[in-house]
């Protein structure tokens, strides 16, 4: 995977240290190095960047203004001389921050979170298109469609898959919060540490159990608001 990426810094010893970390990194590739925002409005616009480095404190346009001019789909890292601007990156969803002076080691850290971040939302849009997973269980590869599984159970370092129309659950050597990252939402949420429904095959609400399939599922305290929240927003007053 290689991402086109964009510096926009008016130090120009930082910027021009960034360039030459991005030129030294496969996974990169340089569209533009800019000393203000506003210089680099009209070459984003045409040519989007998927990653942005993007200094704070600049004259006319800041990074924190320019950061919501952006399209959603950009993903932003700060630069920064002031690690007390961390928090306000987070307000406009930047994947990361970078404190000046800026290591090349720090810089690959950051580039690895956004590829990984990238990498696992290209995987999701593919799976929420085909609506089923391969899931795989004592050397066999199951076909699982998401429509079809009541509910999951986590189990030490095991997950187990309850399926419609099967005998038995599929069990499978995965983490269940990864798992959790791929499925699609709304359509199954995790109530508890070791378990995740699906949505759509709910019955009922019973003493703040979830009733799937005739199995009851408890909601763990940390989740409780998450399901409060999904049912408020599926009950008619």
């Amino acid at each position: 995977m290689t991402l086109k990426c964009a510096i926009i810094d008016d130090e120009p010893l930082a910027a021009e240290l960034l360039s030459s970390y991005v030129k030294k990194t496969p996974e990169l590739n340089l569209v533009g190095c800019f000393n203000s925002a506003v210089a680099a409005m009209k070459t984003l616009r045409e040519e989007p960047a998927d990653l942005l480095f993007l200094d704070i404190q600049m004259p006319e346009l800041s990074g924190l203004e320019f950061a919501h001019l952006l399209p959603q789909q950009t993903r932003i890292v700060f630069t920064t001389a002031f690690d007390r601007y961390a928090l306000d990156g987070y307000k406009v969803n930047a994947v990361d921050y970078l404190l000046k002076p800026i290591s090349y080691k720090d810089f690959m850290k950051t580039v690895n979170k956004v590829i990984n971040l990238v990498s696992r939302e290209h995987i999701c849009k593919i799976l929420n298109q085909d609506k089923y997973i391969y899931v795989k269980s004592e050397y066999k590869l199951h076909r699982v469609m998401f429509d079809h599984i009541l509910y999951i159970e986590g189990v030490k370092d095991y997950v187990k898959f309850y399926v419609e129309n099967e005998r038995k659950s599929i069990l499978s050597l995965m983490n269940m919060k990864n798992l959790e990252d791929y499925l699609p939402q709304p359509q199954f949420m995790r109530v508890h540490r070791s378990f995740i429904v699906n949505t759509q095959k709910i019955s009922q609400i019973d003493r703040g159990r979830i009733v799937v399939n005739d199995i009851y599922i408890p909601v763990s305290e940390s989740y409780k608001e998450r399901v409060q929240n999904y049912l408020d927003a599926h009950t008619l007053q």
